[in-house]
């Protein structure tokens, strides 16, 4: 198993996980779901329109916070913005019904991934695994 397919078979264990960037130097997080593991490369998106997505075009050190039981995951790295269409097809498969509000708003789902990515999964007092990614 590659890290990447650690990363998102960790973050479909625990099904919703937490996006933390930086607003005006302080830190904001938010619950998420959506992730896409494509290339073996772990894919994330949100509306353009979106506080989070200002955010990390601003400041782009990001960290993905996932709980899973008596664990968690820490996954951080620097955003890398990316405007793919087949990449685009692909979420439209995972979310038609959110992707159908998305167009009938004019909207624009805005994809990135987790550059120079660094992951490590920890009990409540240990280091269980740590990785690049």
């Amino acid at each position: 198993m590659t890290n990447s397919e650690k990363i998102n078979e960790y973050l479909n264990k625990a099904r919703v996980f937490y996006f933390l960037t930086i607003d005006g130097g302080r830190p904001k997080g938010r619950p998420f779901g959506f992730h896409l593991l494509a290339d073996d490369v772990v894919y994330f998106g949100c509306g353009t329109f979106k506080n989070v997505f200002k955010q990390l075009s601003n400041d782009p050190n990001v960290e993905v916070l996932a709980v899973n039981g008596g664990e968690f995951m820490r996954y951080d790295g620097t955003a890398k913005i990316v405007k793919d269409e087949k990449l685009l097809g692909k979420v439209r498969e995972a979310m038609p019904d959110i992707m159908a509000l998305y167009d009938k708003n004019g909207w624009e789902m805005g994809l990135f991934y987790l550059e120079n990515g660094h992951a490590e999964i920890r009990g409540l007092f240990e280091l269980k695994e740590e990785f690049d990614v």
